[in-house]
């Protein structure tokens, strides 16, 4: 089967996350290696549905593993969704000779490739590049480590604040749908309560906590919330009904927004990238298609495109319990 690989096109698609550059270029001097052409398609599946190709080689992707973001461009396709527009891309696709193709994304990423291959059987191996950490099948996803550094380092700053006007701020990450950036960034920076999709606590329960937390002897506390928290409609909200509950506190709001997904990435997902972007041309010249490839227990693997949308990865239960016996 290698000998029928010989030319693998790449592309990054939806949200940006740190160490997709990284991974395109695992991907490029991995194929390099190999003998393998490489393509680079820019802005993703709709860079595909364009032909805006460009010939990638180890040089034309130096200096990029330090830079955040991906130097290919993102975007989402419309056109994509629509089988004219899939149709379009494989024509491409086709008429450069490409054989295989590598999407580095997340679980809309993925869908979109699924679809693809069920309908062209076209071979596609996707590599998981979302700060969320919410795919399934793989320890960690490409650029979640840096956005907690990110959101760790941004809540130490403001604690400073907190702690010298006497505060209460609640501080909204991203996470949707999962709470992983949340809870392990609310434990390293040493949130007094942390909310997350997963897990909802309700009003009273916060409330309950905070009197606790002032009561012994705390002037100032942190609260992390999660993006799709569904305690309130909306962090605003949120802290409105805090106010007007425990008029003794003094409460701000803060929302990191999309500085979470920006910056050089940390060594944690360089290396991350580097491993999954030449696991993704192993799998491809073995044969493999259709399969997300991830990190499990310190060891690169492969699971069904399908498998990998099963659900995100399951909350870690000991932390929830860790975060609550350490923020007394």
């Amino acid at each position: 089967m290698k000998n029928s690989i010989k030319k693998i096109a790449v592309l990054t698609s939806g949200g940006d996350s740190p160490g997709m550059n990284a991974a395109i270029r695992a991907v490029v001097r991995s194929c390099v290696y190999h003998n393998v052409t490489c393509i680079g398609v820019f802005r993703g599946y709709e860079g595909l549905i364009e032909g805006d190709f460009t010939p990638l080689d180890a040089r034309s992707v130096k200096n990029i593993i330090n830079r955040g973001g991906t130097f290919l461009k993102s975007a989402r396709s419309k056109e994509f969704r629509t089988k004219l527009g899939r149709e379009k891309a494989y024509n491409h696709l086709k008429k450069q000779g490409i054989d295989a193709l590598v999407t580095i994304g997340g679980d809309g990423t993925f869908s979109g490739a699924i679809v693809f291959n069920k309908e062209f059987d076209f071979p596609i191996v996707g590599l998981p590049g979302t700060i969320d950490n919410d795919i399934n099948g793989t320890d960690f996803t490409i650029g979640y480590d840096t956005a907690l550094n990110t959101v760790v380092e941004a809540i130490d700053k403001i604690r400073d604040t907190a702690i010298s006007h006497s505060r209460l701020f609640l501080i909204e990450v991203m996470g949707r749908d999962a709470g992983d950036i949340a809870l392990n960034a609310g434990i390293g920076a040493g949130a007094e309560e942390i909310l997350i999709p997963e897990l909802n606590m309700g009003k009273e329960r916060l409330l309950a906590s905070l009197k606790r937390s002032k009561k012994s002897g705390k002037s100032s506390s942190i609260v992390v919330v999660s993006e799709g928290d569904q305690i309130g409609k909306n962090i605003f909200g949120l802290a409105a009904y805090i106010q007007e509950n425990l008029e003794e506190y003094e409460c701000k709001v803060t929302v990191l927004g999309h500085v979470q997904r920006g910056g050089s990435p940390s060594c944690f997902d360089r290396v991350l990238a580097s491993r999954l972007g030449v696991g993704a041309v192993d799998a491809l010249l073995a044969g493999k298609r259709d399969v997300m490839i991830g990190l499990v227990h310190n060891k690169v693997v492969s699971i069904d495109f399908e498998k990998s949308l099963e659900g995100s990865n399951k909350i870690d239960t000991d932390l929830i319990r860790v975060a609550d016996i350490i923020s007394i």
